[in-house]
């Protein structure tokens, strides 16, 4: 089969293999609808080490083709969501863990692309698809449906991991699709005002149609002093963006008792440090949280449903469309190069 994919760090492009194999609890699946993301352009820089012959890609939708013996809720020609986190049910990590995104260590969740093969392929293997799987309900759509498998998942989580409470008032650092998406859920917690940080005009837009109380850009100073002088300092943060400097900020804009929820990757290379003063000398209250992106089916289902009962939007979030597998490599570099008039992209291959 065909896929694209890092040949090596740096060098892209498409790649043949063997098409995968279904083990008893698994699936295979066979991609309709995919979306590129900045951790799959991440990955071919090499921000998870030199891989070589691998094979890109962790959101997708798809119809499944083949299912093990032992697969009991879904049937080939099923059309599914799959999540970007597909934790390994069995091992101990998954059950100590509230987010099943760590199952044999760090992000061990995180197959897809992570340690084997992804999805930007004709087709790609899904283990224990009984609890990996979540098909798609008539209500609704194959691209709102792509857009839960990682950007909802993700931003959404930061909203949870925050506690947003009625009434708060809320700050998101970067609003890209994740920032985009935790601006929603930080909204459909309770948050009262949400400010978000950034400046593509075309994502600003989108943060005010999904409630947005007002936009404010580094580009017109310090962050956190813009939003002392607006707010006095604030109740959760929300850092879905942004280098180590944007954490140090995140921190000062936060009141004491306040928390801050980290979404973002930052890289390898870079040391998060900051004044004692910015989290009040040790004893301001202040919680600092990171997490990945949570795994599984339900998180997907419980997703959709909000999709389905009208909840919110998230295709809102898509502003490039392409057809055909040969589009792949047009839509990764848009993503790698992070276009001005970018949110995010999708792929319909069939």
């Amino acid at each position: 089969m065909r896929g694209f994919g890092m040949h090596s760090v740096g060098d892209v492009g498409w790649i043949e293999k063997d098409r995968p194999q279904c083990g008893p609890l698994d699936a295979i699946v066979r991609p309709t609808l995919i979306a590129p993301c900045s951790s799959d352009t991440h990955v071919s820089h090499g921000g998870s080490g030199p891989h070589s012959e691998l094979i890109l890609g962790h959101e997708a939708v798809g119809l499944v083709e083949e299912v093990g013996p032992l697969v009991q809720t879904v049937k080939p020609g099923d059309l599914v969501a799959v999540p970007c986190v597909t934790p390994d049910w069995l091992v101990g990590g998954v059950q100590n863990h509230k987010t099943f995104s760590h199952d044999v260590g760090p992000f061990g969740s995180f197959k897809l692309v992570g340690s084997k093969d992804g999805v930007m392929a004709e087709f790609f293997h899904v283990n224990q698809a009984d609890a990996n799987l979540a098909v798609i309900p008539a209500g609704v759509s194959p691209e709102a449906a792509l857009m839960t498998v990682d950007m909802a998942s993700t931003g959404f989580y930061g909203a949870e991991m925050a506690e947003v409470a009625l009434g708060d008032t809320v700050v998101v650092i970067g609003i890209g699709p994740v920032g985009l998406m935790a601006l929603t859920g930080a909204i459909l917690r309770g948050a009262a005002r949400v400010i978000a940080v950034g400046t593509r005009p075309q994502a600003a837009a989108v943060a005010r149609e999904y409630g947005a109380s007002q936009i404010i850009s580094y580009k017109d100073g310090p962050i956190d002093a813009q939003v002392l002088e607006l707010t006095g300092g604030v109740d959760k943060v929300i850092l879905a963006g942004g280098g180590p400097e944007a954490f140090v900020q995140a921190l000062n804009m936060l009141k004491s008792g306040g928390t801050l929820a980290n979404v973002n990757f930052f890289d390898a290379a870079a040391s998060l440090t900051f004044p004692a003063l910015s989290w009040g000398l040790g004893m301001a209250d202040k919680d600092i949280r990171g997490g990945f992106c949570p795994g599984g089916k339900i998180r997907i289902e419980r997703l959709m449903a909000l999709i389905e009962y009208g909840r919110f939007d998230p295709t809102k979030i898509i502003s490039h469309h392409f057809h055909g597998f040969d589009a792949l490599p047009e839509a990764f570099d848009l993503m790698d190069r992070k276009a001005p008039d970018l949110i995010k992209p999708i792929v319909y291959l069939g």
